[in-house]
Parts: structure tokens; sequence; C-alpha cells
């Protein structure tokens, strides 16, 4: 089937430039990756993953670890699996 519908979105700049460095990353052009999307739209049914508004105590954590409050640091990976028992 030959392509010749045409998608046109507005978003904002530096958004832009990072998804195209990680497609590019990814060895994909803007063409290659908005079709993978629009591919596991169409197989999903929906969209590919879930979307939901976080709840109370979800937003709370994100407040936390954005004023760096309740934060663990560890060393390495192995401190952390140490830690958590893994």
């Amino acid at each position: 089937m030959s392509k010749s519908a045409v998608v046109r979105a507005r978003v904002e700049p530096e958004l832009k430039e990072q998804a195209e460095a990680i497609f590019r990353k990814l060895g994909l052009n803007t063409t290659q990756a908005i079709t993978m999307f629009y591919k596991q739209v169409e197989m999903c049914n929906g969209l590919p993953f879930e979307v939901r508004i976080p709840n109370k105590e979800t937003l709370k954590a994100f407040e936390d670890t954005e004023k760096g409050v309740g934060l663990t640091h560890y060393e390495n990976a192995q401190d952390m699996y140490d830690d958590l028992g893994i």
C-alpha cells in the first residue's frame, strides 16, 4: 500500500529534538517511529501503554523525589541488591 497520508503535529522544539535523538540511536527516522506507534495502537486497539491519573500517594512520591526527600543512594547496583535482599 502506498503511503500518502500526512500527519502534522505541533510539539515543543526541545521535545522534538530529544525524541528524534532517541530515534536515531534506535536506527529510526521520525516517520518510522510514528508508523511503529500507529501500528501498536492498531494492534492494541488503543494506546500501547497505560494512561492513568496518579493517585495522591503517587503524586506525593513524585513531589518527594523532586525535592530529594526519602531517597536512598547506593555506590553501585550490587549494594542496592544487597540492601533489598535480592
